[in-house]
């Protein structure tokens, strides 16, 4: 084995036993790589890393939300320079990534990504198509916060909920990482979501499909699963899960719808569970904590039934 580093710094030095125990961890690791490639990313096609990824998203909500993402002055004068440099930036970087992914997506088919027709061009349209589509983003990014101010009376101002509202920040990276999904690029849209899912706890998988108007409030906790439908207008309160029943069936096919469709005007309080291929009907509300499996027509309304209960107070005895 050729080992080309050193166990002494220019101010340490280790003794012979420590060495010896040093080498004996780092031969471990070597085997342990040997043993578990699934789990590492060595010698093969460069991944980019989850920070740069993150990076990424951050300067895409720059060009969403101009001078509320970070602190920086924007006026008439500016606004014009500061966005063109952002959006050559996001540009070049988008294209490197989706590039790099694509190419890694083709190493698992066995496939040679500089081999394929068209590859190059392929990656730059993507990368145009999702600068192109930020304008219409925006105005679906609005209907959003519209729907949270109309929805939540405790909300003061559109702009107190982009710079505050974490239901607000996990759907502006869900519809980013969305459109990159829907264009089969991999990884990229999973690290997006999943990265603010552990920002705001709200776990919205990049496939699914989200209308307009959407309003989670509070939002932790809340869970919707990869083919699940959210059409219009829809308001989602913490806790709620969007699953499915089993994955077995999914397992044998992937493209099997398994997760509810959610109708325009529905609203799901805290804690409700929907699972499967269900739909909830039109202007339905689903009460806290409810546990649905099935189906339900429009305009239905579906709560827990009121259980007696009795609170017991027993007193230690001396």
């Amino acid at each position: 084995m050729v080992r080309n580093y050193h166990f002494q710094t220019s101010n340490q030095t280790m003794s012979k036993d420590k060495e010896k125990r040093l080498q004996k961890t780092i031969d471990a690791l070597m085997v342990s790589y040997r043993e578990h490639p699934e789990i590492e990313h060595i010698g093969v096609v460069a991944l980019p890393t989850k920070e740069s990824i993150v990076k990424l998203v951050e300067d895409i909500q720059v060009l969403l939300f101009p001078g509320l993402i970070r602190q920086e002055s924007f006026d008439n004068l500016n606004l014009p320079h500061i966005v063109g440099q952002q959006t050559v930036s996001i540009f070049y970087r988008l294209k490197e990534f989706i590039e790099l992914v694509l190419c890694w997506k083709a190493s698992q088919e066995g496939e040679n990504c500089e081999e394929q027709p068209e590859f190059g061009e392929q990656v730059e349209n993507i990368a145009f198509e999702f600068l192109e589509y930020i304008p219409e983003l925006r105005d679906v990014l609005s209907e959003d916060v519209d729907a949270i101010l109309q929805g939540d009376p405790a909300s003061v101002s559109k702009r107190e909920i982009v710079l505050a509202y974490p239901g607000l920040q996990a759907v502006s990276v869900f519809r980013i990482a969305h459109f990159l999904h829907e264009r089969s690029v991999p990884l990229i849209p999973r690290i997006m979501t999943e990265h603010i899912h552990s920002q705001t706890g709200i776990d919205i998988h990049p496939g699914v499909s989200i209308g307009k108007g959407l309003m989670i409030d509070h939002g932790t906790g809340i869970v919707i699963g990869e083919t699940a439908v959210i059409k219009d207008q829809i308001r989602l309160y913490q806790g709620v899960t969007l699953g499915a029943l089993s994955p077995q069936h999914s397992l044998a096919n992937p493209n099997l719808k398994r997760h509810p469709t959610i109708e325009n005007n529905v609203i799901v309080y805290s804690g409700a569970t929907i699972l499967g291929d269900v739909v909830i009907g039109e202007g339905s509300i689903i009460g806290g904590n409810v546990w649905l499996t099935h189906s339900i027509q429009p305009n239905s309304r579906v709560f827990l039934k009121d259980v007696d209960s009795a609170l017991e107070v027993r007193v230690k005895a001396n």
